[in-house]
């Protein structure tokens, strides 16, 4: 055979647009994490400022007024509203005057990341410094000393995240990536619940009693990881049964390079440039890493928003993957009951999933 040929032979037209495609992810991965985290850049963090009269207002105004607009600045009544609202995650920090001196605090909050936490404390002791005053700092809710930067809860929400598409990918590998009918779809989202559950506790528990890397509920973080895993497996499934073997690739393009970059992991929300903190949290690893996070260090405040979105991926993908089930299925039937059509054939052979 001539080279020609050979090469025709060789790498399919279907092969060669399937590399195509994974060149473009491959482009997509690098200016996703590169654009996303190659230089951050703070961004309205949300602070409070406690100070008497109309102190607060004024100091906010200036805040408010920093170059790059870094800061976005509420006055507050007192320290104990600040830290309230600090412990719910609705503010990043507080800066407390002291009324009658000038030695300032700043209270921070280590356990949502601690590359905010050191942008925090470069701002505001530059902001004294300029006003001839000192800053000292109060962490509220530390990160563990076993949690290096505040990353452990990222990288476990990364970790249930790959678990859940690899696994529907395997299940698609091994018997085609549309399933049949609708039982099989069923039996495949089992499948994927019943991998969820036990890989969403395993992580909990190397992340929590095994290497102690991340304090809080054991069992939140289990429901979690289950809730986590499943619902980036319900999406994989779905993409698949819509798109085929593609469908793997997009559910890489959205958890892989839209939602880790953008989940808050190796900085926070207001570090990241403006589209990939819009994105963040309505995509899995956002929503989970934030979850994780307040069930660590925050007890277990602010989380409906994300759960729910969390929720909405799951049933979104449930729902999908069994109505592109029923429509094959559908659409074979409709074939097979035309004059001459094929009639398929269910043999003790045929794979269940």
């Amino acid at each position: 055979m001539r080279f020609a040929d050979e090469l025709k032979n060789a790498v399919t037209p279907r092969a060669a647009l399937l590399v195509i495609g994974c060149l473009a992810l491959q482009l997509l991965f690098i200016t996703s994490y590169v654009g996303a985290l190659h230089h951050p850049k703070p961004q309205d963090i949300k602070v409070a400022v406690v100070a008497p009269g109309g102190a607060a207002e004024q100091l906010s105004e200036q805040l408010r007024e920093l170059p790059g607009s870094p800061l976005d600045p509420r006055p507050l009544a007192s320290e104990a509203v600040a830290r309230q609202e600090m412990m719910n995650r609705d503010i990043d920090a507080a800066l407390v005057v002291d009324p009658r001196g000038k030695a300032d605090t700043l209270l921070v909050a280590s356990g949502q990341g601690r590359s905010e936490t050191r942008v925090l404390e470069q701002i505001f002791t530059g902001v004294a410094k300029s006003q001839q005053r000192t800053v000292a700092f109060k962490d509220i809710a530390p990160a563990s000393t076993q949690d290096a930067n505040g990353l452990s809860s990222f990288y476990l929400v990364v970790g249930w995240c790959v678990g859940g598409y690899l696994c529907a990918a395997i299940l698609a590998i091994s018997a085609g990536a549309r399933p049949a009918n609708t039982k099989r779809a069923g039996i495949r989202l089992g499948a994927m619940a019943v991998y969820a559950v036990v890989s969403g506790l395993l992580g909990a528990v190397v992340a929590g009693p095994i290497l102690s890397a991340l304090p809080g509920s054991l069992w939140g973080l289990w429901g979690l990881g289950a809730l986590t895993v499943f619902a980036v497996g319900a999406l994989t499934l779905a993409l698949q049964g819509i798109f085929g073997v593609v469908g793997i690739g997009l559910a890489i393009l959205i958890i892989v390079i839209g939602g880790n970059p953008s989940a808050g992991g190796a900085f926070p929300g207001p570090m990241l440039p403006g589209f990939w903190r819009s994105i963040g949290p309505a995509l899995p690893p956002g929503a989970a890493t934030w979850v994780a996070r307040s069930i660590a260090y925050f007890k277990g405040n602010n989380i409906t928003g994300p759960l729910l979105v969390l929720s909405a991926w799951a049933v979104t993908g449930s729902l999908a993957t069994l109505a592109v089930a029923s429509r094959i299925r559908s659409s074979r039937k409709g074939a097979d009951d035309e004059p001459g059509g094929a009639t398929e054939v269910s043999t003790p052979q045929t794979p269940l999933v």
